[in-house]
């Protein structure tokens, strides 16, 4: 490949490497509600409250990044937003009660959370003619987050003799270094996105074209939601969003307790979960050539059959799981560049940058209540109840979206 080819794509590689980054932090701390239960003496609700927490503060900075980067420019918002998750991260370090613990996800959640919509919109309008590609990219190389995320936190929980002895110099338990490492790289990703990506944009792919007439109100944006079928298909995101949130947040303790696989085999399976991200590639193709919808209800339908078997075929060992998690994969992954490439298309482009951020709004909403409320669920009733109900959102937004396809 070419320098001018390298060229045009350094602006994806570095959007798609902070995304890398910000799904590996928050896919990090699932495998670490066990240690965390240990460290601080909490229950399944107190870890999964201050998952919910983070999760909320990310799905509550969609709409304003959207709206705050078409005035500033994409690329303020996602140097600062990589700088405050750097930030959050590197105050894990400080060895406090869990309240402070709480609190710095919080704020990595909000880093995180300004950066997805304003990507989505900035590589949209750098990659015109490859948006579906583009996504696709951006997807699978965040998804790998989800790989690293619990092989990392098995290096620092469990760290060979080497590495122990050098952890053994930093306050409080080792996973807190994991923390550090991935501040100092965010903190080194924000400066090399502020300086590089500026002279690789086109015109008007920062902040787009000047609007004609007054700025959309909110007004403008809630008429949105008076398309039917645009609701139904947000009705889709949100119950796929809270399954999968739901369910990413305590399938580690799902697979040990009501599976009976070790944790170093429930960590194992829970990587496999994001190793099938390429299938975003091969979906985001699919959809450009056979249409979106027949793509979503092919995914949602194999999320939500290998969700189902996960629940029924709980005690059939590490192989049969294996499988069932490897298909909830490629489901849930295969989804995603299809769903974003819908909105971008369905929404009008003067109310893309804050439409896209409201619907992600109430999407990721949707998935910050999962996780608390999947806890209390498996606290007072057992996790194969909560896992069965999330199995259920899944097949409704199958159902829905294949209602859509017919209807279209």
């Amino acid at each position: 490949m070419n320098l001018g080819r390298v060229r045009e794509y350094e602006v994806l590689a570095l959007t798609a490497l902070i995304w890398f980054l910000g799904k590996f932090v928050r896919y990090a701390f699932p495998p670490l509600f066990e240690p965390l239960q240990a460290s601080y003496g909490v229950s399944n609700a107190a870890v999964g409250a201050a998952f919910s927490g983070f999760m909320a503060v990310y799905a509550l900075m969609q709409f304003p990044s959207g709206t705050v980067a078409d005035r500033v420019g994409a690329v303020r918002v996602i140097t600062a937003g990589a700088a405050v998750a750097g930030l959050g991260s590197l105050a894990v370090l400080l060895d406090a009660p869990f309240v402070a613990l709480a609190g710095a996800m919080l704020v990595i959640g909000a880093g995180t959370g300004v950066h997805k919509t304003v990507a989505i919109r900035l590589l949209a309008r750098v990659y015109p003619a490859r948006t579906g590609r583009a996504l696709g990219v951006l997807d699978t190389v965040g998804a790998f987050g989800g790989v690293v995320a619990p092989a990392a936190v098995v290096l620092f929980v469990s760290p060979p003799p080497g590495l122990a002895t050098l952890l053994s110099r930093l306050p409080g338990a080792n996973w807190r270094a994991l923390f550090v490492v991935t501040g100092l790289v965010a903190l080194a990703l924000a400066a090399a996105f502020l300086v590089r990506v500026p002279g690789r944009l086109p015109a008007d792919a920062d902040r787009g074209p000047e609007r004609e007439g007054p700025e959309p109100s909110a007004r403008d944006y809630l008429a949105l939601f008076e398309d039917r079928r645009i609701t139904a298909f947000v009705f889709v995101t949100i119950a796929f969003s809270f399954a999968y949130n739901g369910t990413v947040a305590f399938l580690p303790l799902y697979l040990a307790e009501v599976a009976g696989l070790s944790t170093t085999t429930a960590s194992l399976l829970y990587s496999a979960l994001f190793a099938v991200t390429f299938v975003q590639l091969v979906s985001g193709d699919l959809s450009d050539r056979l249409g979106r919808f027949p793509v979503m209800v092919a995914a949602l339908g194999l999320a939500a059959a290998a969700l189902v078997g996960i629940v029924a075929l709980a005690g059939s060992g590490a192989v049969v799981l294996g499988v069932l998690v490897v298909a909830l994969g490629v489901g849930s992954h295969g989804l995603r560049p299809v769903r974003a490439a819908y909105l971008v298309e369905a929404l009008p482009e003067r109310l893309a940058g804050g439409g896209l951020g409201v619907v992600r709004t109430l999407t990721m909403s949707a998935g910050a209540v999962a996780p608390v409320f999947v806890g209390a669920l498996a606290d007072a009733a057992g996790f194969r109840p909560a896992f069965a109900l999330l199995a259920g959102s899944v097949g409704a937004a199958a159902l829905v979206a294949a209602g859509l396809w017919a209807t279209a």
